[in-house]
């Protein structure tokens, strides 16, 4: 029998004799109310007790009852830090696949400046080349005009080749020159995007080191998770089995 139905019962007890009395005498009478006064009295103290014993039963948990809440509750906690850093690991992940990314755009950008920088040097070498040959043959003639000067005169024939030639020779190097120095503005662009895209690449290997060093940590962090579930799981088991 229940701890409830035996206070019902208690109750029901004394109920029933004070609310549905038999016929007795008048000595009798007097004497059995007083008898039943008391054990009503007796019956609804004792049923009291007993439903505070039961009421305080319900409101503490034992020991083993607390264990038992104490590592459900450690438990979700687990949970909640393992899907976090999960969730941190993950992002991380994503952030060192988006640096590789980066680095390799970088790195061929970088390589690309250098091949423009590697064939504006051969240009302007090239063109310093013919520039200087020109200049030669400038001072070639102009030595050839002054001789053919004095020797013909300046209307000769030999002097108007001359200064044909020292003409188109000018021209040649004035070219030249244009050439070179349109050669070395490629070549100090080509330099400005080369040193860019290296810092570009010197940035990208300082964010991919580190997010790598925060994806390791994440991952140190999950597997420490994991080790706590594990354990609180295997508490829970002990606390619900007493041993």
């Amino acid at each position: 029998m229940g701890l409830s139905n035996f206070v019902a019962l208690l109750v029901f007890d004394f109920v029933s004799v004070v609310v549905i009395p038999g016929t007795f005498s008048t000595g009798e009478k007097t004497m059995n109310a007083e008898h039943v006064v008391r054990r009503g009295v007796l019956a609804i103290a004792f049923a009291g007790l007993l439903a505070g014993g039961a009421y305080a039963q319900s409101q503490d948990p034992t020991p083993q009852q607390q264990d038992i809440q104490n590592d459900k509750k450690d438990i979700r906690n687990d949970k909640k830090d393992l899907a976090k850093d999960r969730a941190d690991r993950n992002a991380n992940q994503r952030d060192i696949n988006h640096d590789k990314g980066d680095l390799s755009k970088d790195r061929t950008d970088r390589n690309a400046d250098q091949k423009d920088i590697n064939h504006d040097r051969n240009d302007l070498n090239k063109d310093r080349v013919d520039r200087n040959a020109d200049q030669r043959d400038i001072n070639h003639d102009k030595n050839q005009l002054a001789r053919d000067d004095k020797k013909y005169g300046d209307n000769s024939t030999q002097a108007q080749a001359d200064r044909k030639d020292l003409h188109a020779d000018r021209v040649d190097r004035n070219k030249d020159q244009k050439d070179i120095n349109h050669d070395r503005n490629d070549l100090n662009k080509d330099r400005a995007d080369r040193n860019a895209d290296q810092r570009d690449i010197n940035h990208d290997k300082k964010d991919l080191s580190k997010d790598r060093k925060d994806r390791n940590q994440d991952q140190k962090d999950i597997n420490k998770d994991k080790k706590d579930l594990h354990k609180d799981r295997k508490d829970l088991r002990h606390d619900k089995h007493g041993h």
